[in-house]
């Protein structure tokens, strides 16, 4: 029962990790562009560069959203107890 148990644990982490990498990596562009532009204009507010990565992120989640669900729903039924 207990290596089971670690495959479980193992196959959940990695479709998480998965789910999460397009919305993360939306972000991690995003701010470096915001970044960059913020650096080249001189602008020092942190607000402007959370407000557009987060829209980003939304945005990314949004559209993934319906991708996102089919792999949980896979998952959860490979692993159902019948």
């Amino acid at each position: 029962m207990t290596p089971n148990l670690f495959e479980l644990l193992r196959e959940s982490l990695l479709v998480a990790a998965v789910l999460l990498a397009p919305v993360l990596i939306a972000g991690l562009v995003a701010g470096i562009v915001i970044g960059v532009v913020q650096t080249a204009m001189g602008l020092q507010d942190p607000l402007i560069g959370l407000v557009p990565r987060l829209a980003v992120m939304g945005f990314v989640l949004l559209l993934s959203l319906p991708w996102m669900l089919e792999r949980l729903v896979e998952l959860l039924r490979s692993t159902a107890v019948p």
